[in-house]
């Protein structure tokens, strides 16, 4: 996997119109259980060399406030709007107040499994990115919560 320039909204959109009509023939063919399970972890994988792909763009070393300074390409043309709770180098939260990931998935006809092609991304993205930067999140738009929780931390390794 690449870095990609693409805002992250219109990513997701590229991909989910190719997973959809593979993981609708793998629910078909294995059940959907068997197809949720493998949906999960290949993104998971495909998070965690997203994550790596983008450390190597970085020419200083990754931290939490490189990291941070991704948010833009996430939250372009409006895609996610947040309120920020704590900013430090090495903590951060933020509130997601809306969600147009979620919107757009269910708009597609995959609401039921949306959280798997974003929400499932943002703490492996993290291990990726930097193995020391850990997420916190007890709840998700995309699972019907008012809001999603970020709760961003530095940890060395121990």
């Amino acid at each position: 996997m690449a870095k990609t320039d693409l805002p992250i909204l219109e990513q997701r959109r590229i991909e989910a119109s190719i997973i959809k009509p593979i993981y609708d023939e793998m629910v078909e063919q294995l059940g959907k259980e068997q197809a949720t399970d493998i949906l999960g972890k290949a993104v998971i994988k495909d998070a965690i060399a997203q994550g790596q792909a983008y450390a190597e763009t970085q020419e200083q070393p990754t931290t939490l406030a490189s990291f941070h300074a991704l948010l833009p390409q996430w939250t372009a043309g409006g895609a996610l709007e947040i309120e920020m709770v704590e900013e430090g180098e090495e903590k951060m939260a933020y509130n997601v107040t809306r969600c147009r990931y979620s919107e757009m998935y269910k708009a597609m006809g995959m609401g039921d499994i949306g959280h798997l092609l974003s929400c499932n991304r943002d703490g492996s993205f993290c291990t990726g990115y930097n193995p020391n930067i850990k997420l916190e999140r007890s709840q998700t738009i995309m699972k019907g919560a008012s809001h999603c929780d970020f709760r961003f931390r530095w940890e060395e390794d121990k």
